[in-house]
């Protein structure tokens, strides 16, 4: 019998190749632009036309010799790599040498570029090629072009009609490509980017020093003073951790698509960080809310195989529990409160809010005046007063603050029961009466001896080490007995124990309270994920008592 598996053709094989690497006009215009960040480009101008199929890339960066502009077209060709051994050492976005040869099987090609000398000379002129099927020059010319290079991709899918029929509605595709281009810009905060649609300006993104203030950019309804930073060099050379995440008690959003996880320079999908990052918010944010976090990791490039996926979004990463330990160390000290980390004027809305409402109330009006910067919150909080016997007053030397003392002291007793849950025998028995089964076993699922003790009586023999002295002791575990895992269950006995608002303390109480809160891993919110404190700051004080008037103007004179 004859042979039915025979060699595919090359063509047939390009066209392949060229489908698992350009599938839309967003993989066009990544590819694109990781050849131009590559090249070290601090400029990338971005120019669409999706009804007309056709994307322009222009950079300043390195630029390419005529020698190179001639070979980049043919298959498998690259400067990135040379052996099979480079495989494991991937230090750039591009690498594989497809890119530029599949957009000549799909579409037509041409590229201009003048090449920059490593000493900052450039070539005399730059040159324009354009490239036929299969990445074959056709045309060749001399222009006068700045050292960069300009690509210019027309007719995209020409050759592949169906696969234009395929691709979602025009607006999807767009909204795909302003992602794809924001997400570059976050793990490349010094890089400008200028974006045209059908020939007219669509948006910019301008470099900043960092990415806490290149994101409000992005997510216009976030401030700079919403979020907080931390960069952590790791004891491996040239790895660093670089995390930015929104303040739990001001900033996060109803699902959970800001949750992005960066490896060397671009955004890839790795469920297991975005779970650790997920679960390290964990009793810090309201019920069905989720966090801003973006976390850029510098990995030696032997602890990553990108070769996972044509589009480069997934890896296989190794040594993955090491790095959700270091994830997890690193948005523990973003939460904790420290005024030589924190961002200036992080409580600028609230303090503002604040004296509108007190000059609501008094004799005149004044003038809208932006905000001073603070520096909040303090290493040290001294207790002053209490207010309606439910807030600690505390001074620290930019002003003050309120803290609500029942659920600074919730979070207190939350992470001390997280550390050391204790269940402990209980002499007499405390009596409920008339559980459901389901209740009798929530109590048993979280470790508590229960036995029947008469008709619709049970007894329970153990109870949560924290709610023994206390005289509603019964009252607190219904509560627990109406259902959840271990962690609501904490949670209540938490909510349970903590000092009633109402209840009055002396400053000696409330130093203690306000040492112990500022200690905790996560001071901003309660495990409900309530804000605990509200700074005002002494600039706000002096702006509203007028401490800036000269005296003898204020009056008249």
């Amino acid at each position: 019998m004859a042979s039915t598996i025979e060699a595919l053709p090359r063509e047939v094989v390009h066209l392949i190749t060229a489908g698992e690497v350009i599938d839309s006009l967003a993989a066009v215009v990544r590819e694109l632009v990781e050849n131009s960040l590559d090249a070290g480009a601090t400029r990338i101008i971005i120019s669409v036309c999706a009804q007309n199929w056709w994307v322009r890339i222009a950079d300043n960066g390195r630029g390419m010799s005529l020698d190179d502009l001639q070979q980049a077209g043919r298959p498998h060709s690259t400067s990135k790599i040379g052996c099979c051994d480079d495989l494991w050492k991937i230090n750039s976005l591009g690498f594989r040498g497809e890119a530029l040869h599949s957009l000549t099987t799909l579409a037509k090609l041409e590229i201009l570029s003048r090449a920059r000398g490593l000493s900052g000379n450039s070539e005399s002129n730059g040159w324009r090629i354009a490239y036929g099927y299969g990445g074959k020059p056709e045309e060749i010319e001399a222009v006068a072009l700045a050292p960069g290079t300009v690509v210019v991709v027309t007719n995209i899918f020409g050759s592949q009609p169906m696969r234009r029929q395929g691709l979602p509605a025009v607006p999807q595709q767009l909204r795909a490509i302003q992602v794809a281009i924001q997400q570059f810009a976050l793990c490349h905060p010094q890089v400008h980017w200028q974006v045209c649609q059908d020939k007219k300006e669509w948006f910019s993104i301008y470099p900043t020093a960092n990415i806490r203030q290149l994101l409000p950019q992005i997510l216009h309804r976030v401030r700079a003073s919403d979020l907080q930073e931390v960069n952590l060099r790791l004891p491996a050379p040239h790895e660093a951790l670089n995390l930015v995440i929104g303040l739990p008690d001001r900033c996060h959003r109803h699902r959970p698509d800001w949750v992005k996880v960066a490896i060397n320079g671009r955004i890839v999908k790795t469920p297991e960080l975005e779970n650790t990052i997920l679960s390290a918010f964990h009793r810090t944010l309201p019920r069905d809310r989720y966090p801003v976090c973006f976390l850029h990791l510098c990995i030696g490039p032997e602890q990553i195989n990108w070769n996972r996926h044509p589009a480069k979004t997934e890896i296989y990463l190794h040594e993955l529990s090491y790095w959700q330990h270091q994830v997890r160390e690193g948005i523990e000290k973003a939460l904790r409160l420290n005024s030589s980390q924190l961002p200036e004027g992080i409580h600028t809305t609230r303090v503002g809010k604040l004296i509108k409402a007190a000059e609501a109330t008094g004799d005149y009006k004044t003038s809208p005046e932006s905000s001073k910067k603070s520096n909040f919150p303090p290493q040290h909080l001294k207790a002053v007063a209490q207010v309606n016997n439910t807030y600690i007053v505390a001074e620290h030397q930019g002003g003050m603050c309120l803290v609500e003392q029942h659920i600074a002291h919730e979070r207190v007793l939350y992470e001390q029961l997280c550390e050391r849950w204790q269940i402990v025998p209980v002499e007499p028995a405390v009596i409920l009466y008339q559980l459901s089964i389901q209740q009798i076993e929530q109590l048993q699922h979280i470790g508590l001896d229960i036995e029947s003790f008469g008709e619709d009586m049970w007894a329970v023999r153990s109870i949560p080490g924290m709610l023994q002295e206390r005289e509603d002791c019964g009252e607190a575990l219904l509560e627990l007995s109406q259902g959840g895992d271990l962690q609501t269950a904490q949670v209540a006995v938490a909510c349970r124990s903590a000092i009633r608002n109402g209840t009055p303390l002396g400053l000696e109480e409330m130093q203690t309270l306000l040492d112990q809160w500022q200690r905790t891993r996560n001071p901003r919110t309660c495990p409900h994920g309530r804000p605990i404190y509200l700074s005002l700051e002494e600039s706000a004080l002096a702006r509203f008592f007028r401490r800036h008037w000269v005296i003898g103007k204020s009056h008249g004179i």
